[in-house]
């Protein structure tokens, strides 16, 4: 997809501050933080949102979960914990239509959600 921003993150055509990446996604740092940790991780194929996904996508999605906890680990916030969170559509507050899974972690987060 060409005028994606995520897309042009994971090509490199947008800088970015990336945290991870391999074959199947790209984790970079939120350049407008809701937490003092907060990194996107990305598949680097591009999929609108959970509504759009397939079951040939299970793994895919799978390996954004295994990548968030290492991350979280590798940023020391794993024990303290963190909050993970994708967003599906504009009434979810999705803005970028790239499936994304916000990392957040550094401080108390508040609850209840919504």
């Amino acid at each position: 997809m060409t005028d994606c921003i995520f897309c042009k993150i994971i090509t490199g055509d947008i800088p970015s501050t990336n945290v991870f990446r391999d074959e199947q996604v790209t984790a970079f740092r939120d350049l407008n933080p809701a937490a003092p940790t907060h990194i996107l991780i990305v598949p680097n194929k591009h999929i609108d949102s959970v509504n759009m996904l397939t079951n040939d996508d299970e793994q895919l999605i799978g390996h954004l979960f295994t990548t968030a906890k290492q991350i979280a680990a590798q940023e020391g916030i794993a024990e303290d914990g963190y909050r993970l969170i994708i967003n599906t559509n504009a009434n979810a507050g999705q803005t970028v239509f790239h499936i994304h899974l916000h990392l957040l972690g550094g401080a108390s987060m508040q609850h209840p959600m919504g």
